[in-house]
């Protein structure tokens, strides 16, 4: 802004300047045209937001009260239009008519025997756990599966999305194991496994049934007939015959091994359920089963003394207790320390226990002391090195964590009662030298909070290696797409350095395995253990097996059922085609499988997804689809794990319907908190959401979810944010209200979307900025990229629709011309409607309820009764890109943009309209605003008569008490304050937010100014304030010039 007849100014009253001078103010000026843009665009959207927010107050929840029947059509006339966007009204009845009407089904509209020319789209839902609710990140994969499952749909494809839950093995056992301890102070011993199954099928059916109605409130369009549950008895054959196929084909096989063991659940665990604990130092951890808090994060140094000798080898280790599990120590071969001691033995000081003395290069001379002690059945890298050299396995922790019989004078001790115990007795022999602060990382379990113990157990395994190869291979030539690419290179890593798979859980909940031990005459065969073992679909094959294996008959052989399960991702492998019958050759297995694509979250592309592809691959001996998309996981606003205990996980349905902080809190109760978790979940949630969640319906929830998928590998989620596009929602209800208002009862529209010829700029102009985002929502999903799809069409109403179009209507429409009113009405109509179908995918509910209320094109291509069917826009369809019509119009909508600016800086209400003067630099300039004129008066709420002035002429503009804002180098806009605003009050405003601009952009400039501001601040955080400070920069310029201008006033009366 600059104030004109200022000596410093470039009014109509000073002399002429130079043509240098002209360059330079031009590229100065350009500049600030663009901030004032910016600018512009962001005080229309605080004036909407303000505007809305004063509505926000008497925000009303409408509820739809007509007689409708569930599963009947809503009725959607206009005497039937709310005044306000109520999601509560819009979401109501319309799933039920789709479900009733048989939209989600493969079936809908197409005869089954006949291949759709179209082509089909298949995808299965990752099934969430039946161990609660869903969180946010459930409601992340429904908007993102359900947007593009809906935009097949709408292409006329046959479309089939799988819905199922999932057992949740270890997870739901725990949490009913929590929830019995807590309710009636039972185990499952307590129990009994029957009794304690009974409890979990209970569990199952409460949560399982709630979860289902989650995922309807959220609209998503899965085929419910076809829904599928993990331990539904068709999941249970498949399951069956898939071990006990991989096991005659040699692929499942029994080993002795090291496995993730938890203590408190007496259980092996999966790598995905051990989350990694960095400690910097000392470090005391509560461990489930001690009453006092456990060191860790130290190293321990004692000494070994050296067999028949005064020596000794100075050993360090962060996990002392193991030492009484130790068969042996490792030094480095080119350590000359320790050269003289290898092949010598070191004697251990509480056992009659040899520990040999190996030289492996696996010994990093940097750590410790150079000598490593090796624990083989409590470690996994000593178990290798105790294979390589052939030492003992001595299993000193037992399942329960207490000390077996191998630890001698430690037996029966916890094991971190024994790790105090045994630094006493060292001390007590001589041999403890010293303690020192070690980072570290300490494998926690994720179901339990203890501390995992690498366990020694026989268990079954998956041999992977050649699967895995052949995983790399299909991602290698393409038979096998993942999106985005970055994560190829994850799955590369995992594939070559894979491990075979453990299968086996000490559970109770879960698909028992299909193996038999075998007994001959009552006892044990005389042969490795893990070849006493078959298996069999049942105990009669398994018996058949038996007797050929042992060559003995039935009678003399007894069969033990394996009590243990199954890793709960075994039965999720087998998800894609164990839901349509397999092994049973089904209809829908041949016409389902396999599928289109596998859409999920980043986390488990290994656990779940790559082990999809190797069942799929050995059991089918195809791929289970073509492509991978990966979403980001979704944390909160400050970047934290969703986590009960810190109050951070949401129900989608409280953001959708809104629920209160004392809600919020009651709910904790529910959620198998124990006291102090509770406590510092509810301070959580008093800080993140002190006046609640507000309502802000399902709509505006999965908009939000799709627009932050950009973000990266994760989505920090602030759930406030929803309710802006909530306001978003109210701006199209709002919109299609004004345009049946103006299209009338009697309209009718053309057959096809077709041009006339008669159309006005602004006709041309939004049917192309409708054109473009046609073509930008194709695009956007063809790559599924959400956010450039909710941008554009966020963008579109907002801006182009809502803001623009709209408003140049008014006067269009309280003219005498007929004509231009029907083309006009014809240009409003295909614009909505086509939008209203573009945005279906992301927002359903609102734009049925919208949708429905529409005339419709009177033609026997276009018969669709739901919008959710109708077709999708296609860029063909609309070939009205124009860049010169854009162009034209955006040079006029820039310059209503910067008399918007300039009027928000002075708080000037819209129905007070000014006096306002162009001043351009050529008549081709002047010639090209003259043809858009009253569009600019209209928008911008000029007094009628705007002055396009060539600068350096005669002009019309008054010399003093204008306002001025560049709009870019050809052309300024001039704003007549004098008589319209009290210069003091202004003033007073206007240098209070001088000075709190001035207070923000000095702490800003005090951090980056600091000395090792690059090296310990991330990039992305550089970045942002980089562009704060610009901004703020920006907004001071501003502020500054309204200042001097109001000064100026202020000074000449």
């Amino acid at each position: 802004m600059m104030v004109n007849g200022d000596p410093d100014g470039n009014g109509p009253s000073s002399t002429p300047k130079s043509a240098v001078q002209l360059k330079k103010e031009a590229k100065k000026m350009e500049k600030l045209a663009k901030f004032e843009q910016k600018q512009a665009k962001t005080a229309a959207t605080e004036k909407s937001e303000k505007k809305e927010g004063k509505e926000k107050k008497s925000k009303e929840v409408i509820t739809y009260d007509h007689p409708t029947v569930r599963g009947e059509k809503k009725v959607t006339s206009l005497d039937n239009f709310p005044s306000a966007y109520s999601p509560t009204y819009v979401e109501a009845f319309w799933y039920d008519w789709w479900e009733k009407e048989g939209y989600f089904k493969p079936e809908y509209g197409r005869n089954p025997g006949k291949a759709n020319p179209k082509g089909q789209f298949v995808m299965v839902i990752p099934p969430p756990n039946v161990t609660g609710t869903l969180h946010l990140g459930h409601a992340l994969t429904n908007a993102i599966e359900d947007g593009i499952v809906r935009w097949h749909r709408m292409r006329g494809k046959t479309v089939l999305w799988n819905p199922g839950c999932d057992h949740a093995g270890i997870a739901t056992q725990v949490v009913v194991e929590k929830k019995l301890k807590r309710e009636r102070g039972l185990s499952r011993h307590d129990l009994g496994r029957e009794a304690f199954l009974a409890e979990v099928w209970k569990w199952k059916e409460e949560k399982g049934h709630y979860i289902y109605d989650q995922q309807k409130k959220m609209g998503i369009s899965v085929d419910w007939d076809r829904a599928c549950f993990t331990m539904d008895e068709k999941m249970c054959r498949a399951v069956t015959e898939a071990f006990v196929r991989l096991h005659e084909m040699g692929l499942i096989y029994r080993s002795n091994r090291l496995v993730n063991w938890s203590c408190a659940l007496r259980s092996a665990i999966s790598d995905i359920e051990v989350d990694k604990m960095e400690l910097s130092g000392r470090t005391f951890l509560e461990v489930p089963g001690h009453k006092d808090k456990v060191e860790f994060g130290v190293l321990v140094f004692f000494a070994y003394p050296v067999e028949n000798s005064d020596e000794e080898v100075v050993i360090a280790t962060t996990r002392l207790e193991t030492m009484l599990g130790d068969s042996g120590i490792a030094v480095n071969p080119d350590d000359e320390r320790f050269q003289h001691l290898i092949g010598k033995a070191a004697v251990h000081p509480f056992l009659p226990r040899r520990l040999p003395i190996v030289a492996d290069p696996f010994v990093d001379t940097k750590f410790g002391t150079g000598a490593v002690k090796i624990t083989p059945a409590h470690d996994h890298q000593d178990y290798e090195v105790g294979l390589k050299h052939g030492l003992k396995f001595v299993r000193c922790i037992g399942e329960d964590g207490r000390m077996t019989e191998e630890a001698g004078p430690f037996k029966g001790l916890m094991r971190f009662e024994a790790r105090s115990a045994v630094l006493s007795a060292l001390k007590e022999k001589g041999l403890y030298r010293e303690t020192k602060d070690n980072p570290m990382i300490v494998p926690i379990c994720s179901r339990s909070n203890d501390v995992i113990e690498p366990m020694l157990k026989p268990q079954w395994y998956v041999k992977s290696e050649e699967m895995a190869k052949n995983a790399i291979a299909v991602v290698a030539s393409g038979a096998l797409k993942i999106i985005p690419e970055a994560h190829v290179r994850t799955w590369n890593f995992w594939m070559e350095n894979i491990r075979d798979w453990c299968i086996s859980r000490q559970l109770w909940w879960g698909h028992r395995i299909p193996a038999y031990s075998v007994s001959i005459d009552g006892k044990r065969p005389e042969c490795p253990e893990e070849e006493l073992w078959v298996s069999g679909r049942s105990s009669d094959e398994a018996m058949e097996k038996a007797a050929a294996k042992f060559a003995v008959s039935k009678d003399r052989i007894t069969l033990h059922w394996d009590e243990d399960v199954l890793d709960t991702w075994f039965s999720s492998a087998l998800f894609p085609f164990a839901i349509f019958g397999w092994p049973e050759a089904t209809p829908d297995l041949s016409r389902f499988f396999p599928g289109n694509l596998l859409e999920t979250g980043h986390d488990i592309l290994f656990f779940w997804v790559a082990r999809m592809v190797f069942m799929s691959q050995s059991l089918m001996g195809q791929l289970p689809f073509t492509e991978i998309f990966l979403h980001a996981i979704v944390r909160d606003s400050h970047g934290r794990k969703m986590s009960k205990s810190l109050g951070n996980v949401i129900d989608p349905l409280d953001v959708i319907h809104g629920i209160s902080l004392a809600a919020l809190n009651e709910q904790l109760k529910s959620s198998n908190l124990d006291p102090k978790e509770f406590e510092m979940a509810k301070a959580g949630q008093k800080v993140d959401y002190p006046d609640g969640i507000p309502e802000c319906g399902t709509d505006a929830l999965r908009f939000a979810l799709c627009a932050y998928t950009g973000q990266g590998r994760d989505v920090n989620l602030d759930v406030l944010v929803v309710e802006g596009y909530r306001r978003f929602a109210n701006k199209l209800w709002n919109a299609v209200k004004f345009t049946l208002m103006t299209l009338g009862d009697k309209f009718e529209p053309q057959a096809t979307p077709e041009l006339s010829g008669k159309e006005s700029a602004m006709d041309r102009y939004i049917l192309s900025r409708l054109a473009k985002t046609v073509r930008l929502c194709g695009e956007a999903m063809h790559g599924y990229d959400f956010p450039k799809a909710t941008q554009a069409l966020h963008g579109f109403f907002l801006y182009e629709l809502c803001d623009t179009f709209l408003e140049s209507l008014k006067p269009v429409m309280s003219s005498c011309d007929e004509e231009g009113k029907l083309v006009a009405r014809e240009t409003l109509y295909t614009t909505v409607e086509a939008g209203l179908r573009l945005i279906s995918p992301y927002m359903p509910f609102l734009s049925e309820e919208l949708w429905q209320r529409l005339p419709k094109r009177r033609s026997p291509t276009i018969t669709a009764p739901s919008v959710c069917v109708a077709e999708y826009p296609q860029p063909e369809q609309y070939p009205w890109e124009s860049a010169e019509i854009e162009s034209r119009v955006g040079f006029a909508m820039s310059v209503v943009r910067a008399a918007r600016s300039l009027r928000g800086d002075y708080e000037l209400t819209a129905k007070l309209k000014t006096p306002m003067w162009l001043e351009v630099v050529d008549m081709e300039t002047k010639s090209e605003l003259a043809s858009m004129i009253g569009v600019i008066e209209m928008l911008s709420s000029s007094v009628p008569g705007v002055s396009i002035v060539i600068r350096g002429e005669t002009s019309v503009i008054p010399s003093s008490g204008c306002a001025i804002a560049p709009v870019s180098a050809n052309c300024s806009v001039y704003i007549l304050l004098k008589g319209l605003v009290d210069e003091e009050k202004e003033l007073m405003k206007l240098r209070g937010k001088a000075e709190i601009l001035e207070q923000q952009l000095t702490r800003l400039s005090d951090v980056t100014n600091r000395a090792d501001y690059l090296e310990k601040v991330p990039e992305d955080v550089r970045i942002g304030n980089t562009s704060k400070m610009e901004e703020l920069e920006g907004k001071l310029v501003h502020v500054s010039r309204a200042i001097s201008t109001l000064s100026l006033m202020a000074g000449s009366r």
